[in-house]
């Protein structure tokens, strides 16, 4: 049975992360494997910042950040390859002028539809480089693009699969020849041939995407922590690892903002029973976290989710009336429309109070519409906490010396909003 492994951009983010990525591939040469890479670093970053000065008409911004990102990708395939390089760095500089005519063609076309024209680079990028230096150290790799294997509507930057056109073409690659498979993480592409967007950090999910269309034996996730965690370690001093838990544990988890797997990577593992590994690319010998259809420790030990640079939208109907089933679902809709999520939804008669990450570029014309129809006013510098299998105990030790400006809380789950420069820039977990 096929083995679906991912790697992020921090396992490949130079020329020695590559090397090492391919000492832990070469340590496990079982076969079939497929292999999904992110893009490397802070690549996703710098194409973002490409795109926002395309739009702006910043040309020699624009011009400096397009040569730097190529400057980078060919300095570390020169640094793996040396004077074996020239075919590579060949396709990158290739990759980079479709890219800049790609920017010429879609500057003016809406914002969604350029993004996913742009960001898709990294990947295709990432993917030549690690694939070329695969094949310099003698193990038999495939490059595929994900485009053209995973099949979406044009519903850009979250784009929905075909299911059932994905799986057909997935199948017919020729997985069985020994060969190590090697593709592009968080894209896919439409019927017509245009590049989509599954979701920023969207990596996960193409892997569990393959992993459901190919019945693969499991998923390894490889991070550079060793699994998941109660709380985030760089931001908790004390949490713990959660060395076994259910789907069911980890997709409330993420649903609330946990940032080690991207919150639409379970469903279809869970559907076809995949087990999910998470594990260390630093440290192989760390014992991993495994999550899987039956509950384990990480099901019953409370669970802490931060969320920074929160923005509070408080919405009013202009007449005086209520916020009624209709009203609520307008405003629902309109926030699903510009691609944004409610981490908080707090509902009073007369007032609907909303959660969201802070987010200028849908954002603005979001607020400009509901301003139109609504009493709006926002409030910005924000840090939401998620508490699951809280205590009165522990929530009053967690907001002591904060003000708590909205609060959502259920039998499982609390949530409370603080105002930021009163959070620790480093929390510990109260024992």
């Amino acid at each position: 049975m096929t083995r679906i492994f991912k790697f992020g951009g921090a396992s490949i983010q130079d020329a020695d992360a590559i090397r090492h990525l391919a000492h832990l591939l070469d340590a496990h040469d079982s076969r079939p494997l497929m292999v999904v890479v992110s893009a490397m670093g802070k690549t996703t970053n710098g194409l973002e910042a490409l795109l926002a000065a395309a739009r702006s008409g910043a040309d020699d911004d624009y011009r400096q950040r397009l040569a730097a990102l190529e400057a980078n990708h060919l300095a570390v395939a020169e640094a793996l390859l040396g004077d074996a390089a020239r075919p590579v760095t060949q396709r990158i500089t290739a990759l980079f002028e479709e890219l800049d005519e790609r920017h010429q063609r879609y500057r003016q076309a809406a914002y969604s539809l350029h993004y996913d024209q742009t960001v898709c680079y990294g990947e295709l990028l990432s993917t030549r480089l690690v694939a070329a230096w695969l094949n310099h150290c003698g193990i038999a790799t495939e490059w595929c693009d994900a485009r053209e294997l995973i099949v979406t509507d044009d519903r850009h930057q979250a784009a929905n699969i075909d299911w059932e056109a994905t799986a057909e073409r997935v199948r017919s690659l020729a997985l069985d020849d020994g060969r190590l498979w090697i593709t592009q993480g968080f894209i896919g592409g439409t019927r017509d041939g245009l590049s989509t967007t599954l979701g920023r950090e969207g990596s996960d999910f193409s892997a569990a995407i393959l992993a459901h269309c190919l019945d693969a034996e499991d998923l390894t996730i490889w991070k550079d922590v060793p699994g998941v965690f109660n709380a985030d370690p760089r931001r908790f001093d004390n949490a713990v690892q959660l060395h076994r838990l259910s789907y069911a544990e980890a997709v409330e988890q993420t649903w609330y903002g946990a940032k080690v797997i991207h919150p639409r990577t379970l469903a279809p593992l869970q559907r076809k029973g995949i087990p999910l590994t998470v594990r260390s690319f630093l440290d192989l010998d760390a014992p991993p976290s495994r999550i899987g259809p039956e509950p384990g420790e990480g099901d019953r030990l409370p669970s802490f989710i931060l969320r920074d640079d929160q923005l509070l939208i408080d919405i009013a109907p202009s007449d005086f009336s209520f916020i009624d089933e209709a009203r609520l679902a307008d405003v629902l809709a309109r926030l699903a429309a510009a691609g944004l999520h409610a981490n908080l939804l707090d509902l009073e008669a007369m007032r609907l109070r909303l959660v969201v990450d802070h987010k200028p570029e849908p954002l603005a014309p979001l607020l400009a519409d509901l301003e139109r129809d609504y009493r709006v006013t926002t409030r910005r510098d924000l840090a939401l906490l998620t508490v699951r299998h809280h205590s009165d105990a522990l929530l009053a030790a967690l907001s002591e010396g904060r003000t708590v400006i909205a609060e959502r809380r259920n039998a499982t789950n609390a949530q409370r909003l603080f105002h930021a420069e009163e959070c620790p820039e480093t929390w510990h977990i109260p024992g």
